[in-house]
């Protein structure tokens, strides 16, 4: 299969784990040019009602470092939409895990990209590790460690 020239992915990625790097490994060996976009703090705590545990900064800066991303950007209220975000990158494919296929919302939204000339191609998920399972496991943690402190 030939390769997309501009891939984009986006996502929070606050405590960054091996499913990120899979997107991005896989996304970019669909593509000669990886553009990952980050979530603003403003947009996580819009979206998910909390701030993230990594500053947007960060989050940024452990993004680019990593080798398969050949540009991180932030993602804004104005490019929050992958139509938005298309007309500001010109991207061919927008990468994601398969949680979100079949979902209505993004079978239209790739319905409208594919007008634009552009895609959505879904990965597996990661099941093995998600920041919600590492939050999870943080919280059981510190639920343990109070419950000891308890008992003292």
């Amino acid at each position: 299969m030939e390769k997309y020239k501009i891939g984009y992915c986006a996502g929070v990625f606050d405590l960054f784990h091996i499913g990120h790097v899979n997107l991005f490994r896989r996304a970019k060996e669909k593509s000669e040019y990886l553009m990952v976009g980050v979530l603003t703090d403003e947009l996580v705590v819009h979206f998910k009602k909390n701030l993230p545990y990594i500053s947007f900064e960060e989050r940024m800066q452990m993004v680019e470092s990593c080798r398969y991303v050949d540009r991180a950007v932030p993602v804004t209220f104005e490019t929050i939409g992958k139509l938005d975000a298309w007309n500001k990158y010109h991207y061919d494919c927008f990468f994601s895990g398969d949680d979100y296929s079949g979902n209505p919302v993004w079978m239209e939204e790739k319905r409208l990209l594919n007008e634009k000339g552009s895609d959505i191609y879904f990965f597996s998920y990661t099941q093995t590790t998600s920041s919600t399972q590492i939050k999870q496991a943080m919280n059981a943690k510190i639920n343990e460690q109070n419950y000891l402190k308890d008992k003292e």
